[in-house]
């Protein structure tokens, strides 16, 4: 196929051309219904883009001319079977893959580092998650791979497992032996799903072999990737693909049915034109891209590695990482992930896109600029200068006691359970020993450290109670933001 046609956005284009009297959805009539107020801001132009099914830009959940097309332009690049583009971000991916591979009460493997969605997955499918918990990197306060051994003795004491999801790379940029686990999963009867949200990319690295590859070139069965995250796509913009390798392919039948459930029936144009695009941009200029950002990140991490007080995460023989990857800390002044973060914004105006209690996270991509990299140094520079001598360290910031990941709580009920059984509130300091009837993950990275139907063991509470007192971002607090209450089952 040629890679250099756009065919959703001519369509679109051809549309606009025809300069139509227009009386479809959406009601602003291509560019001459939105607000003043915006359009002084962004200009016009973009929301003539903003159409919904004709008989020139096709139908998302009926695919048979541009559309069509466009995804298959996106199968052929990424090596696909099948590939369909999403309107409703790597969430609706990630609930199609359970849905589709795993019905209520079966059991599915899921890594304990899976984000929330894998939760409202098994919510709709009913099945019986099974959690392998990937490895820590103790020196880091991190969680890393998923180990192979650890898959293998899952599958002897829980045969019947239909699938295996899990995540790669990590939010924190870390690669599972991708290869040797698929392997594992189809001797066993198995699919492997990955959560490859920030992924997409590296399929574009010529040089990589082993772990870090993309999921597909490692065996994966269903992968669903975060277009917007490392490329050039809108945000909520994201894909799935499928490649069959003979395992359970009823399943992967049912994964465009599925998508019905979990997908808007009034897809956005915008979305899936960025989805084209950011297609065309990988195939023309993929490889280039990649390397731009793998340079700027790796040269930063030399530099910033060189600063008294910081150190970033490498790559080890026990350790995969995607390159493009900055992961950080200011442990050497004693200067915790979630200081660092707010010294960096309030002090110097630079964004990183998460930070824990011991690091901080930067995603370098390929629209970043030297100049970006070289704030960031600085920062970290113009830090170590003022708190590496200084007698007082940092209010609020000093790092204590390192936070451990609590083990795996009691599973009492199903996810699906829990949800529809009848619930209750109480204190959330009387929590421990109550069967949560409610997610709770801090955020970033979504992870969640209870699920609805587990038992909040001691461990889980204490956890979670750390992130509460700092005044962390958590994923089912109150509507406040704190954590006043929790609610529970029975």
């Amino acid at each position: 196929m040629n890679q250099q046609t756009t065919p959703l956005l001519d369509a679109v284009e051809r549309l606009i051309h025809t300069n139509p009297a227009y009386f479809r959805i959406p009601g602003h009539r291509l560019d001459r219904g939105i607000s003043s107020r915006l359009t002084d801001r962004t200009g016009s132009r973009i929301f003539a883009y903003d159409v919904t099914e004709t008989p020139f830009t096709d139908d998302l959940h009926a695919p048979e001319g541009a559309i069509r097309e466009a995804q298959e332009l996106l199968r052929d690049l990424y090596g696909a079977d099948e590939s369909f583009f999403l309107v409703n971000g790597t969430t609706c991916g990630n609930e199609a893959m359970i849905l589709s591979t795993a019905f209520e009460g079966q059991e599915i493997m899921i890594a304990r580092n899976a984000h929330k969605s894998a939760m409202m997955g098994l919510v709709l499918s009913g099945a019986k998650p099974v959690y392998v918990t990937p490895a820590v990197i103790d020196a880091w306060g991190i969680q890393g791979a998923v180990e192979p051994c650890a898959v293998r003795a899952l599958f002897r004491e829980h045969p019947k497992c239909t699938a295996l999801l899990l995540v790669h790379p990590t939010y924190y940029g870390i690669c599972s032996k991708l290869q040797e686990i698929a392997d594992i999963c189809h001797e066993n009867n198995a699919l492997l799903l990955v959560d490859e949200a920030h992924g997409g990319h590296l399929y574009f690295d010529k040089t990589l072999s082993g772990e870090r590859r993309g999921a597909l070139a490692c065996g994966a069965d269903l992968c669903v990737q975060s277009m917007h995250k490392v490329t050039g796509a809108l945000t909520q913009s994201s894909v799935l693909h499928i490649k069959s390798h003979g395992v359970r392919e009823e399943a992967l039948l049912r994964v465009a049915q599925n998508l019905h459930l979990v997908q808007s029936t009034s897809p956005s144009y915008l979305l899936m034109i960025s989805l084209d695009c950011a297609r065309y941009e990988l195939a023309m200029h993929g490889e280039q891209m990649y390397e731009k950002a793998a340079a700027l990140a790796e040269d930063a991490r030399r530099r910033i590695n060189r600063i008294e007080g910081f150190a970033c995460l490498e790559e080890t023989a026990q350790t995969a990482l995607d390159r493009t990857k900055l992961v950080f800390s200011a442990r050497g002044l004693g200067i915790s992930g979630f200081a660092l973060d707010a010294l960096f914004l309030e002090r110097f105006n630079v964004h990183v896109e998460l930070s824990d209690h011991e690091n901080v996270l930067a995603v370098v991509t390929y629209a970043n600029v030297q100049e970006d990299l070289d704030r960031l140094v600085d920062a970290c520079a113009a830090i170590s200068d003022t708190y590496r001598n200084a007698e007082e360290k940092y209010d609020t910031c000093v790092i204590k006691d390192r936070v451990c990941f609590p083990k795996l709580p009691e599973q009492v009920l199903t996810p699906r359970q829990a949800y529809f059984a009848p619930k209750r509130e109480i204190a959330w300091e009387d929590a421990v020993g109550a069967v949560s009837g409610q997610l709770i993950a801090p955020y970033p990275p979504g992870i969640p450290a209870l699920y609805a139907g587990e038992v909040v063991s001691r461990e889980a509470w204490e956890y979670i109670e750390d992130f509460r007192k700092r005044g962390r971002h958590i994923h089912g607090a109150d509507k406040d933001g704190q954590l006043r209450t929790i609610k529970v089952i029975g």
